[in-house]
């Protein structure tokens, strides 16, 4: 009787160890672990930059492929949303997710979660605790890092435009909000314009800021200075700038790089540019979803950290990595 009750004892355990838990924090693939990484888009230079990060930590841990899938444009709620539930559906070991919107991608996120599947936040914050950690850079920080350099490149007086970038960034406007605080701190600098939005991408981005700078009246002197939160919203006003025969002339500093922003640092036409580190970014967003599914503890804010680089100091190491980093030993383009 007593071996009986063993056998029995074996083959449940058997069973057991063959299904495996799917607790958030110990879910376990047979073989390799399936992360799905999803962008914001993925026309723009910087979530190509988070790309090669992860593919980069993917390959170094061995028993990770990612699977990398967002919406080409950054206003496609929907796009990224379906995105999301496919993946939910496929029960991939986790999502690492940067939200188009800090509301609108709550019930997905909690869809995953509710499906045993761990969500690891990246780039742009959500609402809610319905996730293992966030990995970004310290937006509103990076924000008063911009804002300081501007009082200081405008001598602490004059008039300044902020052309933000979209309602519903979290990211973004944790920027713009970190640059106007610093700014109002200094009381000769007038903030004339802080409402209008960029829009996803660069042509509307261009427009927006041609219609700014008009009504400013930029031409004659109504614009001493200019800040923008990210990169098709700060390439998008360089055109404009350009196209006004305004560009040195206006003090310009931007956010994140591409290889037009860094020929504009380079020209003299932006003043600076506030450089994150995608790649760090997408590398450590993977790390720590591993991290997650292994049960380890992990930060529930990591920060990946940001820069101001300049004309005088963009040939740096340090500077020049981030500003062109080495994308091709990981996506091979």
């Amino acid at each position: 009787m007593l071996r009986r009750e063993l056998l029995v004892l074996s083959v449940l355990s058997a069973a057991s160890a063959a299904t495996g838990s799917l607790g958030c924090g110990s879910k376990k693939a047979a073989g390799k672990l399936t992360l799905a990484v999803i962008p914001k888009g993925t026309s723009h230079v910087f979530w190509k930059s988070v790309h090669a990060g992860a593919v980069k930590a993917a390959k170094e841990l061995g028993n990770v492929d990612v699977v990398w899938k967002g919406p080409e444009k950054e206003d496609d709620l929907k796009g990224q949303t379906d995105v999301v539930e496919s993946f939910v559906a496929q029960g991939v070991s986790g999502i690492i997710l940067a939200p188009l919107d800090d509301k609108g991608l709550q019930a997905p996120v909690k869809q995953a979660v509710g499906a045993k599947i761990p969500v690891v936040i990246f780039d742009s914050d959500l609402q809610g605790s319905d996730y293992s950690s966030f990995v970004a850079t310290d937006n509103f920080a990076a924000g008063k890092i911009a804002g300081d350099a501007m009082a200081k490149l405008l001598g602490d007086k004059g008039k300044v435009v902020v052309l933000r970038y979209q309602e519903g960034s979290a990211s973004t406007q944790k920027r713009e909000d970190g640059f106007l605080e610093a700014i109002k701190a200094h009381s000769g600098i007038e903030v004339v314009s802080e409402n209008q939005h960029a829009g996803p991408t660069t042509a509307s981005a261009q427009t927006a800021s041609e219609n700014l700078l008009s009504a400013q009246k930029a031409s004659d002197g109504g614009v001493n200075g200019v800040f923008c939160p990210n990169e098709s919203s700060t390439f998008g006003m360089l055109k404009a700038l350009k196209g006004m025969n305004l560009a040195g002339k206006v003090k310009f500093i931007g956010f994140d790089s591409s290889e037009g922003l860094v020929e504009g640092l380079k020209n003299g036409e932006l003043d600076g540019l506030i450089v994150q580190n995608p790649l760090k970014m997408g590398y450590l967003a993977v790390k720590t979803m591993v991290s997650v599914i292994k049960g380890e503890k992990v930060d529930q804010r990591i920060d990946t950290g940001a820069d101001l680089v300049t004309k005088a100091n963009m040939d740096d190491a340090t500077h020049k990595e981030l500003l062109s980093p080495d994308l091709k030993q990981w996506l091979g383009e």
